[in-house]
Order: C-alpha cells, then structure tokens, then sequence
C-alpha cells in the first residue's frame, strides 16, 4: 500500500475519495486541459488503473471532482438572501454578484472541457437540481413570487436563465480575445431590466 494511501485511510477517507480529492486539486491549479489519467493517479499516489475500479471511466470522476471544486468556490462566496429579506433589487444584485465572482473562478476550468463533451454531460446529470448557485436562484425567485413580492404569472425560470446569461456572457467576454469589445451592463441596470418583466 502506498503511504498517500495509507494516510488517507488513516484519516477516515475512502481510495474513491482520495481520487476526487487528487482530480479536483489538478483542476484547482492546473485547469482541465490537459488532465490525464496518470496526472490525478501520480497526485492521489496510486497506479495508474486504480480509478476504473472506482469509477466507470474518467469523465466519471472527473465530473464529480469538478462538482467538489465547484461547492467549494461557492462556500467561499459566503451566504445568499432568503426570499422576503431586504428588497427584491437588493437580493437580485447579490445573487448576481455572487453568479459573476463564482462564474470568474469556474468558467476557466470547464473551457478547458470544450472538447470533451462527456464530462460535461456527466456534469449536468449529477448537478441536476444539485442545490447549486442557478438552483438556488430559481428557488429564490420562486420563493419571492410565493410572497406576493413579485407577479403571481412572474416566469422565474426565464428571469433565472437571463442573470445566469449575464454572468456567462461577462466572463466569457473576457476569457476570448475575439469576443466583442465593450464594458458589460452593470449589476444594476441588469437587476433593473429584470425587474421591469416581473415586479409587481
């Protein structure tokens, strides 16, 4: 048994878990591009075919490390507004700053997956109402509409995928170079046009 292993069982983790830790590491510093096989079993400290008695394939474990990695840049964004605290603007542009910063650290590494559209189909299957940042935007906004604090026929869904929109465009925008030039709305003129479709 490897000592990476050993330590790891020491402490109560299981090899799959030693796994995903050792995946979501390499896209942490490294990015998606060029992880391999043997880059996540050289950093979890075992051989090489370890991971297929584990997983069913790579992407497999690869979507769930980036599942980790991205719970983990939402915690470090701190807490979001619960339906029927503060106003409605307000919440909305803190739900959009929020979607903006976490968009900024993620984008990067999921650009890097362009070419592999199975991680990124394994990705949306274990996601799937997963209580994510965009989860939790639309059960904010279904919960304010439940209040009466916005129009009781308000469509949510679409108000949730324009902000959710915004935030890709913005980072997006930034990461190409041949992507349009030009300052992006602000927060508030977004939270403004929003508002203008759904508020009471």
């Amino acid at each position: 048994m490897s000592p990476r292993r050993a330590a790891a069982q020491a402490d109560g983790k299981s090899l799959e878990d030693l796994l995903i830790e050792a995946c979501e590491k390499i896209i942490a510093t490294d990015g998606t591009a060029t992880l391999t096989v043997r880059a996540i079993a050289r950093t979890a400290g075992v051989a090489d075919g370890v991971l297929y008695n584990h997983f069913s394939d790579k992407e497999e474990l690869v979507a769930r490390a980036l599942l980790r990695f991205v719970r983990r840049m939402e915690e470090g964004l701190g807490e979001l507004p619960v339906a029927g605290e503060g106003t409605v603007a307000g919440n909305l542009h803190r739900h959009l700053e929020f979607g903006l910063a976490l968009h900024h650290m993620i984008v990067p590494a999921f650009s890097g997956l362009l070419g592999q559209p199975k991680v990124l189909r394994k990705f949306a299957e274990i996601t799937e109402s997963s209580g994510l940042w965009r989860d939790r935007l639309r059960t904010y906004l279904a919960g304010e509409r439940e209040l009466g604090r916005l129009r009781p026929e308000s469509e949510v869904d679409a108000a949730a995928a324009l902000l959710v929109g915004h935030c890709h465009a913005t980072v997006l925008g930034r990461l190409f170079p041949h992507a349009e030039a030009g300052a992006a709305p602000s927060t508030e003129s977004i939270v403004r046009t929003v508002l203008a479709g759904i508020a009471p």
